[in-house]
């Protein structure tokens, strides 16, 4: 049995504080997009992972996947399976491939056991692997507060653009990135924000991983001002980077981004 584990992009993201336990209160919006991790499972005799596609830089026996089913295997007995994850979301790109990956698991043990878990149940699970994780759980486009882990479900469409995505063969850290970032409170909400037309977005939506991985990696902020140069109505850095969206109101060719070896995703 198998699934297809979607990647999603944030549409901004505010940082506003620092909390006590090293976490950072967030705001932010998840939007689901079409690019793909495969993950499937197979009666085995041993419980193990095989990956394929994309390099994943750890340690296979820290996969989260592997740790996703292995407490399910824990509390509900379950047989052993064989995970084979073929990996095409790219890694350390603001796309949360790997809390797709787990929160999918999740969701196709539950299926092929019969566990009958709620979503909230699952979403549980997931909140331990991850802070977006228990997003993928209804993957629907939400806002998402506090640690990024708290939903509110959001009446987003933004099918009728086109949407492109750019990724540099650029790894930027979780842990580059909050280590430098600031923190501020926003003088309105990102949930109220995100209602704006379309046109007004680009003056009042940001991710404020932004500056600190721009000065660090400034090829990321010549990719954002490309996309505009050509029409992008709204551009913006996912996540702590390193891939940047933007959304036309057409089809869109971009030569000159096209003829510097980047990876590209018409979504």
């Amino acid at each position: 049995m198998l699934t297809f584990a979607n990647a999603k992009i944030n549409l901004g993201l505010f940082l506003t504080e620092k909390r006590t336990d090293g976490y950072h209160n967030l705001q932010t919006v998840f939007y689901p997009v079409k690019i793909y991790d495969v993950i499937e499972l197979i009666d085995a005799v041993e419980t193990t992972i095989e990956i394929k596609g994309i390099d994943i830089p750890s340690n296979v026996d820290d996969n989260i996947c592997l740790k996703a089913f292995k407490t399910l295997q824990s509390d509900f007995n379950l047989p052993h399976q064989q995970i084979i994850l073929l990996k095409n979301i790219p890694v350390g790109a603001g796309l949360g491939g790997g809390s797709a990956d787990a929160a999918f698991l999740i969701k196709l043990v539950n299926q092929k056991f019969e566990l009958g878990l709620r979503i909230d149940q699952m979403e549980g699970y997931a909140r331990n692997l991850g802070a977006d994780c228990a997003f993928f759980i209804s993957n629907k486009p939400t806002y998402a507060f506090a640690k990024g882990d708290e939903f509110e479900t959001l009446e987003i469409d933004l099918s009728a653009y086109y949407m492109v995505l750019v990724k540099p063969p650029i790894h930027v850290s979780t842990a580059e990135a909050y280590g430098q970032v600031k923190v501020k409170q926003p003088s309105t909400s990102l949930k109220d924000l995100i209602h704006l037309p379309l046109q007004d977005w680009a003056a009042h939506i940001f991710n404020d991983f932004e500056p600190s991985v721009f000065a660090n990696h400034p090829q990321i902020d010549e990719i954002k001002t490309k996309l505009y140069q050509a029409g992008a109505k709204f551009a913006l850095m996912s996540g702590s980077g390193s891939s940047v969206f933007a959304l036309f109101e057409k089809d869109v060719k971009l030569p000159t981004l096209e003829k510097d070896n980047l990876v590209f995703y018409n979504i």
